[in-house]
């Protein structure tokens, strides 16, 4: 079975997300939609399913944070497999088996990523080719920028477009799928003491995966489609007070993962 882990703080998309992961999935799931400082609204619940399970962390007036929401639906969860993904997400046909089909024991795998319309749910077609493979910035690139840090970046590798299963450094955060036992063993639970409630989650999946002994990987044999938000909405959003404490939370993680991968030994 696959557990598919969800932190939710926006109402916007998550229904629809929950009802594309359950409709699109071939194989035994389950879909676990915690919910992050907030009380879900009725015209959001997900679908009455025996599938779906939802929790909070029993607060509503502040958040827990995605590290400790995502923590959370895990230790709920009871799959062999676990799929993490974010709340404004489509999703293949046939996802849950295909990641399942080409999953080793220490590998973290990331479908293709394609580019959703929300409004419609449908692939957004512009001409951009889907996204693969990401590098990781040089944080160093830009001295005192609070931008700069060890970020996944895009990068174009049309040489290696026939490779269905390729290596890949780093990822988005926005979709991941493994074995249960590597993140009992190695990945888990998601460190939000060093890096704070939300920033580098990526980098800590990615790195921790690569510095074990396991593998990052692209499959291009499956897809999910990320809301690009722009002004459109605010995804995994923060009350103003909230926002200026996540961001001093996020400098600090940003420094920790630097200092923590640049000197690892």
């Amino acid at each position: 079975m696959v557990s598919v882990v969800i932190p939710s703080r926006s109402a916007q998309w998550v229904r629809k997300t929950v009802e594309d992961l359950l409709v699109k999935a071939e194989g035994e799931v389950e879909v676990i939609v915690v919910y992050d400082g907030r009380w879900p609204e009725p015209n959001e619940m997900p679908p009455e399913d025996p599938r779906v399970i939802q929790m909070h962390h029993g607060m509503i007036h502040d958040n827990y944070g995605m590290r400790a929401s995502i923590n959370a639906g895990v230790a709920l969860s009871s799959g062999e497999y676990l799929l993490v993904i974010d709340e404004q997400c489509g999703v293949d046909q046939g996802y849950d088996v295909k990641l399942a089909a080409d999953c080793k024991d220490n590998w973290v795998v990331i479908p293709r990523r394609k580019r959703l319309e929300p409004e419609t749910w449908t692939l957004i077609q512009d001409g951009r080719p889907d996204i693969d493979y990401m590098q990781v910035d040089y944080p160093y690139q830009r001295p005192y920028d609070k931008t700069c840090g060890l970020h996944g970046a895009e990068w174009k590798r049309p040489e290696r477009a026939d490779i269905m299963i390729d290596d890949t450094p780093t990822m988005q955060g926005s979709c991941y799928f493994m074995k249960r036992s590597w993140w009992d063993k190695v990945v888990g639970p998601l460190d939000d003491v060093n890096y704070g409630n939300f920033t580098q989650e990526a980098q800590e999946v990615s790195f921790k995966t690569w510095f074990n002994g396991g593998e990052v990987k692209v499959n291009k044999n499956t897809w999910y489609a990320h809301w690009h938000k722009g002004s459109k909405g605010k995804g995994y959003g923060f009350s103003n007070e909230q926002y200026k404490r996540h961001m001093k939370g996020t400098e600090k993680g940003r420094l920790y993962c630097i200092n923590h991968w640049m000197n690892h030994p």
